[in-house]
């Protein structure tokens, strides 16, 4: 148990002894609670904060979620945050997802620029993202996985290098129930399917298999600073660059640096973007064409630059 504490506190990632407030996202499950208590043990009290958002999305579960949320949080002597959810849409773990980090950045805002978020995600975690956003999304970011720390969002039991083993085990030896979700395990959905099917198919083939996954996303992470470098030398602070200079590039460079300018149009991801520099080349010297995650290329008189995709008019 100490050394999962001593793990954390040597990646700098949490302050020690107060500093700036942190907001953790606590759900009640094993993660979120040992990462919790953690911060409150190198932090303080007085700095953490929870926030549990409430999906409504398993009838008494759920209730039951949000009352154990509310429990542990006054044992600890944590200031707890509860916000319900309004009716799903779409996909509903992202919609879930992107509810969860919305709520998160406004919770972070309110309370200054030194504020933090904090996730609990786990190397356990990570090998899912990866293999999941291997098998939907094209392009090298897909293998590098989640972040530990970003701007904003800190994910410190995944700088520590810490599984879903080390926090069941913290949890125990501290004496701090956790809640377990049925939907984890529910092959109805994707992550579900990852983590019950093909986790167990890599491990048969070789059990070093996470392992080897999670040694590959750091190469590539340190691989991806490079070649970031190389597309902010081609780009030179431009939001835009002559056909004749994409045309120019070796393929791999052209496609990074027009996936660089789809996602600096949209202010997100856009894995797509990278597999139709062909078809942006084909436009000639005028054109356009959707790159797709709300993208789209212009060609105007043999210079290329990348904008919004127009909104769709309304239906008469």
């Amino acid at each position: 148990m100490d050394d999962l504490l001593e793990r954390v506190r040597a990646t700098g990632i949490v302050p020690t002894g107060g500093g700036a407030p942190l907001v953790v996202l606590f759900s009640g499950g094993r993660d979120s609670t040992c990462l919790l208590d953690i911060c409150v043990e190198l932090a303080g009290v007085d700095v953490v904060q929870a926030l549990h958002v409430d999906y409504g999305l398993r009838g008494a579960a759920s209730d039951g979620d949000r009352e154990h949320c509310v429990a542990l949080c006054e044992r600890l002597g944590v200031a707890l945050e509860l916000r319900r959810a309004g009716a799903p849409s779409g996909n509903v773990q992202g919609w879930a997802r992107k509810l969860r980090y919305a709520a998160g950045a406004e919770a972070v805002a309110a309370l200054g620029p030194g504020a933090r978020l904090v996730a609990g995600h786990t190397i356990s975690d990570q090998v899912e993202t990866i293999l999941y956003r291997l098998a939907v999304s094209p392009g090298r970011r897909a293998l590098r996985g989640m972040e530990a720390e970003t701007e904003r969002l800190i994910r410190p039991l995944l700088a520590a290098e810490a599984t879903r083993t080390d926090t069941a085990a913290w949890c125990e030896a501290r004496g701090l129930p956790w809640r377990d979700d049925a939907s984890n395990l529910d092959r109805a959905y994707a992550r579900a399917r990852v983590r019950e099917d093909l986790l167990p198919a890599l491990r048969a083939v070789d059990a070093r298999a996470e392992v080897n996954i999670l040694r590959t996303a750091r190469l590539l992470r340190d691989e991806g600073a490079v070649l970031d470098e190389l597309v902010d030398g081609v780009l030179g602070g431009r939001d835009q660059l002559p056909r004749a200079e994409l045309v120019a590039l070796p393929g791999a460079l052209g496609r990074l640096v027009l996936r660089r300018l789809a996602e600096e149009a949209v202010g997100g991801l856009c894995g797509r973007a990278a597999t139709r520099l062909a078809d942006v080349l084909a436009l000639g010297d005028d054109g356009a064409l959707d790159l797709g995650d709300g993208a789209r290329a212009i060609v105007a008189d043999g210079t290329v630059r990348v904008g919004r995709t127009p909104a769709r008019p309304p239906k008469r």
